[in-house]
């Protein structure tokens, strides 16, 4: 396995040849379009000044090049979190203990929150320019973006195979070795899946990071989700229409240009001695291969990158007994224990506090109550997308040829934000005088099921060919294939979706349970429509008080739930 080049190693001849020179107007494109792109995020703004928008089809590309570089900023940005995260709370066990419960609680703080937060922190930090507005943007799609993926590593982390670590231990090799050769290479497949995921959910949330509300004003930047949102005030069907092709455009670029090449790419990564029968394959890696001079820049890119981070190697070659993985003392364990045990009690009482004070214990307990409704949501459609996804993804990951065929496809289905929607949800929930409660659920699970898919994607991909040639040796079917092979195979990859999933449909419950079409509102009973209501009435108090229940709730199952399995996942059920 190449772990350090992005391109063979061949010889090269010095100057750039025919697909170099081909390659050079798109480069050349790109860097006029982020220049261009840039300048607009940064011009002068003050609060009041009209941000002109218009449902005119001709400023799509221009409003799909804002959002694409608002979700690429965004990216960038998780990948970093994700890598401090992934790498602390997997290595570190004081830092697991707080690291892992925050991210809990992050996944279940929804985007209106954070918004409602940063903003006008955001705004003073950068007076009279848009570029406070523009972060505070890119933020809420970062919150929509960074929390799976972390969590992404951090389970590939954690499930290294045994086999491997004994070979790691066997090499005395250091910490950083390890991971630079050992476990990153691992968590490739499922970090890049994850990726996609990702930059789904940014779509599917792109109404709410664009469309911002500040000091009794709504700031609708330019972009597509703006765009998305001034349609579905102005009741303008074509509009949508229009919106929706532009949200194909922009995903299959991202996919062509972006996530093909890298799934290629990353298939070297495999832990196997035998190849696979279909390797992905993609025009623009191929075309990256061919070329010369921006090989050799390329290579020098990542030779530099690795120079750059020699800071992180230890002081020995990985042979001593200093590479030894080192313990920490009981009593510095306990006593971290006591700091987390203090933190714990003292923001639960500032909780009892705050509910005593701001909006009383009746309310509490009404709130507390309607988690319980969106709680029941929440277990019942992961549940049903368990059940489709698992089998269908198992099935994608185990024919790579497949995946790339649908890779775009289940990338657009997975942006596919649940306020394109609305039209069809309150209209049926009108005309036919349905019951909220049932017809509004599936909105809530429409764009968070997809985690569950991308990730067993990834773990079916990453079972090795010598397993899958072991099963058909022996004759392994039906449900015994099932039980001792293909879920055990995918499980710790499934948990990670799992989680992700219900962090993103307790926030997607936001969107799917107080929808609106126009001035027609239609309200199902939960958490998510009583923040929404909240938020549209300013009531500060309840917002903050919808929030806190529902990273109780997220925190509750996470711990009784989810972690379980997490653990059955590192002990039994990895391979």
């Amino acid at each position: 396995m190449n772990r350090r080049e992005f391109f063979p190693r061949q010889v090269v001849d010095a100057g750039a040849n025919r697909w170099d020179w081909a390659l050079l107007p798109l480069v050349l494109a790109a860097l006029v379009l982020l220049a261009y792109g840039a300048a607009q995020m940064t011009r002068p703004f003050e609060l009041g000044d009209p941000l002109p928008l218009s449902l005119d089809p001709t400023l799509l590309p221009y409003y799909l090049l804002r959002t694409n570089l608002r979700m690429l900023a965004a990216m960038v940005l998780a990948l970093l979190f994700s890598a401090v995260f992934g790498v602390l709370a997997a290595k570190v066990r004081a830092a697991e203990k707080v690291l892992v419960p925050m991210l809990d609680i992050l996944q279940s703080i929804p985007i209106l929150g954070f918004l409602s937060i940063t903003v006008t922190g955001f705004i003073a930090l950068f007076p009279g320019n848009l570029l406070g507005v523009e972060c505070a943007a890119i933020f809420a799609i970062f919150t929509s973006q960074a929390w799976n993926m972390a969590f992404s590593l951090y389970q590939s982390l954690r499930t290294v195979p045994a086999e491997l670590q004994e070979a790691a231990e066997v090499f005395q090799l250091s910490h950083w070795q390890r991971f630079w050769r050992l476990e990153l290479p691992y968590a490739m497949p499922a970090l890049l899946w994850n990726m996609m995921m990702s930059m789904s959910g940014g779509w599917f949330f792109v109404v709410q990071s664009e469309a911002i509300s500040v000091s009794n004003q709504n700031i609708k930047l330019p972009g597509v989700g703006s765009y998305i949102a001034l349609a579905i005030e102005s009741r303008n069907m074509s509009a949508i229409l229009w919106a929706i092709l532009c949200m194909l455009v922009g995903i299959l670029l991202y996919d062509q240009l972006v996530f093909r090449p890298l799934v290629a790419w990353a298939d070297k990564f495999r832990f196997e001695d035998s190849g696979t029968e279909n390797v992905p394959e993609s025009w623009m890696l191929n075309w990256l291969r061919r070329t010369r001079a921006t090989r050799r820049l390329g290579t020098w890119f990542v030779n530099r990158l690795e120079h750059s981070l020699i800071w992180f190697r230890r002081s020995h070659d990985g042979t001593s007994i200093l590479a030894r993985q080192r313990q920490g003392t009981p009593t510095l364990q306990r006593l971290w224990d006591a700091v987390l045990a203090a933190a714990v009690m003292l923001a639960v009482w500032r909780l009892i506090e705050f509910v005593h004070t701001e909006v009383g214990w009746s309310e509490a307990g009404h709130v507390f109550m309607l988690g319980g409704i969106t709680l029941l949501r929440v277990m019942v459609l992961i549940a049903l997308a368990a059940m489709v996804w698992v089998p269908v993804g198992i099935w994608i990951g185990l024919n790579p040829r497949w995946s790339g065929r649908l890779q775009a496809v289940a990338q657009f289905l997975a942006a596919f934000p649940a306020n394109l929607l609305y039209p069809v949800a309150v209209i049926a929930v009108v005309h036919w005088k349905l019951n909220a409660d049932v017809w509004l659920s599936p909105l809530m699970i429409f764009g968070t099921q997809w985690y569950v898919l991308f990730n067993v994607i990834a773990g079916a991909s990453t079972i090795p060919a010598e397993l899958r040639h072991a099963a058909g040796n022996l004759g392994l079917t039906g449900w015994l294939k099932w039980r001792r092979y293909l879920l055990p195979a995918v499980f710790p990859s499934f948990v990670t979706g799992a989680i992700t999933a219900s962090g993103g449909s307790w926030n997607a419950s936001i969107v799917a349970e107080y929808v609106s079409w126009g001035d027609t509102t239609v309200q199902a009973h939960g958490l998510g429509a009583y923040i929404a209501q909240m938020t549209a009435q300013g009531d500060f108090p309840r917002i903050a008080l919808g929030i806190g229940v529902m990273c109780i709730f997220v925190m509750g199952l996470n711990h009784f739930v989810w972690r379980r399995l997490y653990r059955l996942a590192e002990d039994r059920m990895h391979l």
